[in-house]
C-alpha cells in the first residue's frame, strides 16, 4: 500500500512538486456542518515537464479546479478522484493542460463533508455556554485531507493566509496570527512553513485572558478564569524551552481549552495550542502537558518527522525537552520521576493496548499496510525519550549533549527529517572527539529502533520520588485491610503526581490481595481520590473498579468515560471492559450511544478496541 516514495500514507507526488503557500477562503456553515470555499495552492516543481498532480482528499466534494496563468487568467483543469483506501482516503488527480516546469498556482473550489474526519461539530447543548455551536479541527496525523485538498504529508511544509467567514456572534481562530477581524470575518497569516497536520481552526463562543508576554488562554467564558490560573506557568515554560532549544520563532503562543470531545491531551498547533479540559486539575499538577506542547514549537513544528513511521522524532524528542523543562523548574529528581512515570505508562500500554500487536512497540514502525492512527501509542513518546536520555548519559550528560541538541534543531529547522538524518548528525558531531568512537560503537541502533517491547536500556534515574510510590503500591497490593490501616506509611503525604504513579504501580501488579469494594473504598478515602479533580487519578480509580469486577460501580465508570473523549483515557477503559464478559455488552451499548460525540479518530480506534466489525468504516484515519 506504500503510495508515495516519501510517505506510505500519502498519494501525493511530493517528490515531483511541493506546495509552498496556500491561500484559503473559507465559509463555516453550521447549518450543514461543512466548510466551503476555495484553496489556492502555490506549487514549486521539482521535476521538469510535469503533466499530473496528485493530492490527498477524504470525503471532499470538489466543484472546480483551475490553474492561474499570466495571460489567460484562470484556465479550468480536468480532474478526477479515485484510488480510495479505507483509513487513508482518496487520490485527487489534476491533469495539466501542457507539460509544466517551474512554478504554478492551482485554485480548487470545494466543500467538506459533514462527516469530515478532521472536523468536530458541536451543538450548543454540547458546549459549556449552551448558546452557540462550536467547531474545531484535529488534523494530525492525516486528517487535513478531509479539510482541504493537499499534499497531506509532513514531508511538505507551506505558509498560509486565510480568510474565515463565520457567524458574527462567535469567534474564529486558526493556527496562525490574526491580522484582521471584522463582524463575521477573520483573517490570518502563518509566515512560518508548517506541515498540513498543523493546520487548525476553531469557531465558538470564546474569550481570552493574558497569561504571559506573548500568551493568552482562550476558553468559553465559564472556564476562562480557572484556565488562566491553571496555566499561569506558561511564560516560565517558554523561557526554559528557549534555554534548551534556541529562539522561539512563532511570534505568539496562545492556549485554547477545548471541549471534552477533544481526543488528545494537547495538540501543538502553531500559535494556538489546543489542550484538553482534563488538564484543569485545580493544582497545576497536569500543567506539564503545556510544557510538552511548548517543546513541540521546536521538536515537531520546526524540525518535523518526514512521515509518521518516524513519529518518535516528533514525540520522543518533545518528551525529552519536556523533561528538561521540568528539571530546570523543579530539580533533577522531578525530571527523573517524570521519566519514570512515563515508563510506567509505557509498560501499561505495551501490556494492554499493544498486547496483540508487538510490532507496534518498535520505535520506527512500518506503515505500509497501516494508517498512522492505528499505530498511535505512547511508544514513540516514552521509548523515544528514553533513547535520547540514554544517549545524553552515554556522551557525558546535559553539558555535553545539549549543544549538540541545539545544533541539530538549528541545522534542520524548517525541514522534515528521517531517523537516519539524526543518526548521521549525531555520529558526525561526536566523532570529532576520538574518545567518543568507542561510545558510538556501543549504541545498538537496530535494537533501539526496531526491537520490540520496552527500551533495551533504562537510564540510571534518581528513584527517590518513585520509591515512595512503590512502597504505597506494595502496601496495598500485598496486605489485607487490617495491616494497611495500621501502616505508618499512611501518614506520609504524596503529591498529586506521586498519587498518579502510585496508582499506576498498583495497576501494574499481577495480583492485588483482596481487591474488593471495601478495599478500594478505603484506598479512595485515604488518598481523597473521589474528591480529586485530577482526571489522571480518576482514570486509575475506575480501572481499579474494572480490575475488581465491581459491577455496582459501572455507573461511575461510564460517567468518567462519558465526561471526556480523550483517547489516553477512553481506549484503555473500553479495552478492559471488552475483556470483562459481563461488562462488554454495557460498554458497547454506551459506545453506540455516545460515539457521535467523539472525533472520528477516537470513535474508530475505540470500535477496534471493542472488537466491533464496523471499525474499518468508522472513519478515515
Amino acid at each position: 500500500m506504500r503510495l508515495s516514495p516519501l510517505d506510505p500514507s500519502s498519494y501525493s507526488n511530493a517528490h515531483e512538486l511541493i506546495i509552498r503557500h496556500v491561500d484559503l477562503d473559507w465559509t463555516v456553515n453550521f447549518d450543514k456542518s461543512t466548510i466551503s470555499g476555495t484553496a489556492t495552492l502555490q506549487f514549486k516543481l521539482l521535476k521538469a515537464d510535469l503533466q499530473e498532480i496528485f493530492l490527498d482528499v477524504s470525503d471532499i466534494n470538489v466543484s472546480s479546479v483551475s490553474i492561474q496563468t499570466s495571460g489567460a487568467g484562470e484556465v479550468p483543469l480536468d480532474w478526477d478522484i479515485g484510488g480510495t483506501i479505507p483509513n487513508i482516503g482518496s487520490k485527487l488527480t489534476l491533469y495539466l493542460p501542457t507539460k509544466t516546469s517551474g512554478e504554478l498556482t492551482v485554485v480548487i473550489g470545494y466543500e467538506t463533508s459533514p462527516k469530515a474526519s478532521g472536523l468536530q461539530w458541536l451543538t450548543p447543548e454540547q458546549t459549556f455556554g449552551k448558546k452557540h455551536p462550536y467547531l474545531f479541527s484535529q488534523c494530525q496525523a492525516i486528517h487535513a485531507r478531509s479539510i482541504l485538498p493537499c499534499q497531506d504529508t509532513p514531508a511538505v511544509k507551506f505558509t498560509y493566509n486565510a480568510t474565515l467567514h463565520h457567524p458574527t456572534e462567535v469567534t474564529g481562530l486558526m493556527s496562525a496570527i490574526k491580522i484582521d477581524s471584522q463582524a463575521g470575518v477573520s483573517k490570518f497569516q502563518q509566515k512560518t512553513p508548517i506541515p498540513s497536520y498543523l493546520l487548525a481552526i476553531v469557531v465558538g463562543a470564546l474569550v481570552s485572558k493574558p497569561i504571559g508576554p506573548i500568551s493568552s488562554v482562550w476558553a468559553e467564558q465559564e472556564q476562562i478564569d480557572e484556565a488562566a490560573e491553571e496555566f499561569s506557568q506558561t511564560a516560565d515554560f517558554i523561557a526554559k524551552a528557549e534555554e534548551i532549544c534556541g529562539p522561539y520563532v512563532w511570534e505568539r503562543y496562545d492556549l485554547l481549552v477545548m471541549p471534552p470531545s477533544f481526543p488528545f491531551g494537547g495538540m501543538e498547533n502553531p500559535c494556538l495550542t489546543f489542550v484538553t479540559p482534563t488538564l484543569l486539575a485545580g493544582d497545576k499538577s497536569l500543567a506539564t502537558v503545556v510544557a510538552h506542547e511548548i517543546a513541540h514549537s521546536w521538536t515537531g513544528n520546526l524540525v518535523t518527522n518526514r512521515n509518521f513511521e518516524h513519529f518518535w522524532l516528533n514525540e520522543g524528542f518533545t518528551v525529552f525537552v519536556e523533561g528538561k523543562i521540568v528539571g530546570r523548574l523543579a530539580g533533577n529528581a522531578s525530571r527523573d520521576f517524570h521519566a519514570l512515570h512515563g515508563l510506567s505508562e509505557l509498560t501499561d500500554c505495551i501490556k494492554t493496548q499493544l498486547a496483540d500487536t508487538p510490532e507496534l512497540t518498535r520505535l520506527v514502525v512500518d506503515l505500509t499496510e497501516l494508517g498512522p492512527d492505528d499505530a498511535f501509542s505512547t511508544v514513540p513518546y516514552m521509548k523515544g525519550s528514553t533513547f535520547l536520555r540514554y544517549l545524553e548519559d552515554l556522551f557525558g550528560g546535559p553539558a555535553v549533549f545539549e549543544p549538540f541538541f541545539r545544533a541539530y534543531l538549528d541545522r534542520f529547522k524548517y525541514q522534515s527529517v528521517l531517523t537516519n538524518d539524526f543518526k548521521q548528525m549525531l555520529y558526525d558531531w561526536f566523532i570529532k572527539d576520538p574518545a567518543n568512537e568507542v561510545l558510538l560503537e556501543r549504541i545498538n541502533w537496530d535494537t533501539w529502533l526496531f526491537g520490540e517491547g520496552m527500551p533495551p536500556v533504562i537510564p540510571n534515574y534518581d528513584r527517590s520520588l518513585l520509591e515512595a510510590c512503590q512502597a504505597h503500591a506494595k502496601l496495598w497490593a500485598e496486605n489485607e485491610l487490617d495491616a494497611i490501616k495500621d501502616s505508618p506509611l499512611l501518614k506520609q503525604t504524596l503529591t498529586s503526581v506521586q498519587l498518579i504513579e502510585f496508582l499506576a504501580q498498583l495497576l501494574e501488579r499481577k495480583s492485588i490481595v483482596g481487591l474488593t469494594a471495601e478495599k478500594i473504598d478505603l484506598l479512595a478515602s485515604t488518598y481523597g481520590l473521589r474528591v480529586s479533580k485530577n482526571a489522571e487519578i480518576r482514570f486509575r480509580l475506575v480501572r481499579l473498579y474494572i480490575r475488581a469486577r465491581l459491577m455496582d460501580r459501572m455507573e461511575e465508570i461510564l460517567a468518567f468515560l462519558n465526561s471526556n473523549f480523550r483517547m489516553k483515557f477512553v481506549r484503555p477503559i473500553y479495552k478492559e471492559l471488552a475483556g470483562w464478559p459481563a461488562a462488554k455488552p454495557i460498554a458497547i451499548e454506551n459506545y453506540n450511544r455516545v460515539k457521535d460525540q467523539m472525533m472520528t479518530v477516537c470513535a474508530y480506534t475505540v470500535a477496534k478496541d471493542l472488537g466491533l466489525s464496523d471499525a474499518s468504516s468508522s472513519g478515515t484515519a
